[in-house]
């Protein structure tokens, strides 16, 4: 086990910022144009893809706290490796696929109790926010979305993990399903005052929080804002004002 390569916020912000980057100068802008104590930085496919475990721990020496959005489904050991493999890169939270049945997902907890406080949050992902009811029933799913989202999470929950992602619409759905401690992250947050952009309903951070999420995964908000810092600031300001 490795100790944590970054410095942990004082406090638990509940903005999570989505770097989408192609061009690795552009990210470390924005990055350095942000605030640790103020929100965490999720790192997806693409970038990791593309510059890999050193932008990681670059960010991490900057004093942010990371989610690795690598959605990681397969047979049951190579996820728990995986997973083992992002806590010795000191990630702040990571996830998988809970399509990946009970048995990938105990794996992945079981691989990261030997990292004790210092593990990171592990989550699962139930149903892509792309897919539809006719989607899922391409894969051979009958069911709806909302009763597939709600089985997943509780499966989950029962397989050790400490979370889901989900989108705002289905939070509630979950903290129904799956009462008690559960960290919920969601995505596609747009502030009150940010264009929907391709977003068709705005989902506003208050709106999220009071539908049982716990953090809130924002992009072009802030990272295709002129002054990022301050658009942050003005989302902080509103979870506040929205009495979180």
């Amino acid at each position: 086990m490795t100790e944590a390569l970054h410095a942990k916020p004082k406090a638990d912000p509940r903005i999570i910022v989505a770097l989408d980057f192609a061009a690795e100068k552009e990210a470390d802008a924005l990055v350095a144009a942000l605030d640790p104590a103020m929100a965490r930085l999720k790192i997806g496919k693409e970038m990791f893809t593309r510059f890999g475990p050193e932008m990681v721990r670059r960010y991490q020496g900057q004093g942010f706290e990371i989610f690795l959005d690598l959605k990681f489904h397969d047979i049951p050991n190579t996820v728990a490796r995986a997973v083992a493999g992002a806590a010795d890169l000191g990630v702040w939270m990571v996830n998988v696929h809970a399509m990946g049945g009970a048995k990938m997902m105990t794996a992945a907890a079981q691989a990261l109790r030997e990292f004790g406080s210092d593990r990171p949050k592990l989550i699962a992902v139930t149903v892509l926010t792309s897919m539809d009811a006719e989607q899922l029933s391409g894969v051979g799913i009958s069911d709806s979305v909302e009763n597939q989202v709600q089985r997943l999470a509780r499966l989950a929950r029962d397989s050790g993990l400490d979370g889901v992602v989900s989108s705002a619409r289905e939070a509630a759905l979950i903290r129904s399903a799956v009462p008690g401690e559960f960290c919920i992250v969601t995505p596609g947050i747009r502030p009150a005052w940010a264009a929907a952009n391709d977003q068709v309903r705005i989902v506003t951070p208050g709106d999220a929080l009071r539908g049982g999420s716990d953090y809130l995964v924002i992009g072009r908000p802030i990272t295709r804002s002129p002054e990022p810092l301050k658009a942050l600031e003005m989302i902080a300001a509103e979870i506040r004002e929205a009495g979180f």
